[in-house]
């Protein structure tokens, strides 16, 4: 029998809650028979919304959280004051190990302040990253930091390719994932001091394939499985990134309906084209986990859909069959260690 895996969604959090994170945990226990998914939010909205649906009943269950935490709140009083919040009571059981994950698309300030008050890091973890999956030409890379550490020093970035490099072998599957830096330009002398002073410690790093600096325009070609950047970086990267694709494909489809030619082209490329445009979606891979925590915390999009609150649900389930943590705690000790040596 399959071990389950229990993870707790926001319902409240997001530009489309309840409706799309309700609809998500339906979607995903329909799909998966080893996943428990507990709905935190308003119980009166949340079962309205659920009795849409047709799904397995021991699979889902409704805990009550009277107050939500809004987008425009600050994130540090708004953990301290609203302990009745779906994000506080959703964080604290995964902190009293009543969950496994906890899944949100509410504020991300909010869910950056109580993953590291609430569930609290890692021994050994100096800053937990936001790390999401981004897609490339050769399939996906993983992009750490994307907005959690603004400030890092050369020390946290080091730390991010480690566990980023292990998110990726374990929970993607790439094996001796190759890991590169964000910088200017390929040669060692370029760069600003976080980048100077981050390359050599991560050329000594033997634990992981390291393989220099990457320039921004490589990341689509897939040039490195593991990006590591400070998080101010990193959220430009994402934020171009997810712009110029949405942009593309208008342009796209602009240009196929442009003239009765063009339209016929477009009816039979149409399966291809969807396929291809599938792939550089960035909701097929769910959210982004802040890695280094006690447990698993995982951000989607504000504005994100049930298919991609989903998919970060089935990344939970992996995330723990793998035993992430585990392997991250053994990294940091094991590191630690030679250190101190």
């Amino acid at each position: 029998m399959q071990e389950m895996t229990k993870v707790v969604v926001d319902a409240m959090g997001g530009d489309y809650a309840p409706a799309e994170p309700v609809k998500a945990a339906v979607d995903a226990v329909n799909g998966a028979d080893n996943i428990k998914v507990v709905l935190v939010g308003q119980r009166d909205v949340v079962e309205a919304e659920l009795s849409k649906y047709t799904y397995p009943k021991e699979q889902i269950e409704v805990v009550h959280a009277e107050e939500v935490i809004e987008t425009a709140e600050p994130p540090v009083n708004a953990i301290r004051k609203k302990k009745q919040s779906s994000m506080v009571i959703g964080m604290n059981m995964v902190k009293n190990k009543e969950a496994d994950a906890f899944v949100s698309s509410g504020s991300s300030g909010a869910v950056l302040v109580g993953g590291q008050v609430l569930v609290g890091r890692i021994r050994g973890i100096e800053r937990p990253p936001l790390a999401p999956l981004i897609p490339t030409e050769k399939g996906v890379s993983l992009l750490v930091d994307c907005g959690a550490n603004v400030d890092a020093r050369a020390s946290h970035l080091v730390q991010f390719a480690r566990m980023g490099s292990i998110y990726m072998e374990h929970v993607v599957g790439i094996k001796n994932p190759r890991v590169a830096i964000v910088n200017i330009g390929a040669e060692e002398e370029k760069g600003n001091a976080l980048v100077k002073e981050t390359l050599p410690l991560l050329k000594e790093c033997t634990d992981i394939n390291f393989i220099g600096s990457i320039e921004a325009r490589e990341i689509p070609k897939g040039g490195a499985d593991v990006i590591v950047c400070e998080a101010f970086v990193g959220n430009v990267i994402l934020k171009l990134y997810e712009g110029l694709a949405s942009t593309l494909i208008s342009v796209i489809k602009k240009g196929l309906m442009s003239t009765l030619v063009s339209k016929i082209g477009a009816a039979l490329a149409l399966p291809a084209l969807k396929k291809t445009l599938k792939a550089f979606d960035a909701t097929e891979y769910g959210g982004a986990p802040l890695l280094g925590l006690n447990g698993l915390v995982v951000k989607t999009h504000g504005s994100a859909k049930a298919v991609e609150i989903r998919n970060a649900i089935y990344q939970c389930v992996t995330f723990k069959e793998q035993d992430i943590n585990g392997k991250i705690k053994k990294n940091i000790i094991c590191s630690d260690e030679q250190e101190g040596m």
